[in-house]
């Protein structure tokens, strides 16, 4: 079997602590790296589309709203998990970028609503298939059935945290 740097992490604290279980590390730390690994790509990919992984994130949560593209700030919190200083940022640099356009909320003169632009749609959609194009291609090393239980697991791990 390969040996990845975890393997040599994970040996170089059994020797210096042995009293301790470093199991965790096995999966953990995998975790870890390889998420570092996906946000190189991933920002790779959203360079490619011209977008910062953070506009990629707002821009998808309004896509995914579905017709008319709009969400509230409070829904963009939610889905972006940022919180309102960095969204009001965030939006005004979307706003200035001609992305997204603030317009008043029907339902609450007060409250305003964000909508994706027809530009920022087609720069979502862009980015969106170029980091599909990618993961698929990460992923062809592994069998169907393999994905889903990997799936099922890193869900199994993530749960405890998104019920926080």
């Amino acid at each position: 079997m390969a040996h990845d740097e975890v393997d040599r992490l994970v040996e170089a604290w059994q020797r210096a602590r042995p009293d301790l279980d470093v199991e965790p590390l096995q999966v953990l730390s995998r975790i870890t790296r390889l998420a570092r690994h996906l946000d190189r790509e991933r920002r790779a990919a959203f360079t490619d589309a011209t977008l910062e992984p953070w506009e990629f994130d707002v821009l998808s949560a309004l896509r995914r709203s579905g017709p008319p593209f709009e969400l509230s700030p409070g829904a963009l919190l939610a889905a972006t998990l940022v919180t309102s200083g960095t969204m009001t940022t965030r939006v005004d640099k979307l706003v200035a970028r001609g992305l997204v356009e603030r317009l008043p909320d029907p339902s609450d003169r007060r409250g305003v609503l964000v909508r994706l632009t027809d530009q920022g749609r087609g720069a979502v959609d862009d980015a969106l298939a170029a980091l599909l194009e990618r993961e698929h291609a990460w992923l062809a090393g592994m069998t169907p059935q393999d994905r889903d239980t990997l799936a099922d697991l890193l869900r199994a791990l993530l749960l405890p945290f998104e019920g926080r």
